[in-house]
């Protein structure tokens, strides 16, 4: 039996025992998740999702997170600019085995389900609520004849009609 999935904006096609190489997922080595988006499942029979198969997962065992090879993007503008650059960067991946394909009951399982995020519990118990700070009292109006107060051109024209 084999199913299609779909994980990080790509699809997969899998079956049990296969090793893949899939975007960073939200999991430590160890951990079992489970796959949710599947597009198509065949073998004996094959049921096409619309777009999704309804009740179907792929369990995997996380392996473990790696660093996928680095890739150098080299930027050069030609003719009169003469100016070069290099950059580059190793995209973060996740290691995955393929345990089993469920063809239904997938939401019975209680296994966690494959996410590119953290949790969303962890997030909020790593950064505590801030309080709001307390209302600052309104300052004081400058007096009527305060030219302190006023703005430059209210003084000058105070100056001018005193003249």
């Amino acid at each position: 039996m084999f199913a299609v999935l779909k994980t990080g904006g790509k699809q997969y096609k899998v079956q049990a025992g296969d090793t893949l190489r899939v975007e960073k997922l939200a999991a430590d080595a160890g951990e079992t998740v489970q796959f949710n988006e599947v597009l198509m499942l065949g073998g004996d029979k094959t049921v096409l999702g619309a777009p999704m198969v309804a009740g179907a997962a792929v369990q995997a065992e996380v392996i473990d997170q790696v660093k996928g090879e680095k890739v150098i993007h080299f930027v050069k503008r030609r003719r009169k600019h003469g100016s070069q650059r290099t950059k580059g960067h190793r995209q973060k991946l996740t290691l995955v085995r393929i345990t089993e394909i469920l063809a239904s009951g997938a939401d019975k399982t209680g296994v966690k389900a494959a996410t590119g995020q953290a949790p969303a519990g962890a997030v909020a118990e790593a950064a505590p609520a801030k309080k709001a700070a307390p209302a600052k009292k309104a300052a004081k109006a400058p007096a009527a004849g305060d030219a302190a107060a006023k703005p430059k051109r209210a003084a000058k024209k105070a100056a001018e009609t005193k003249e």
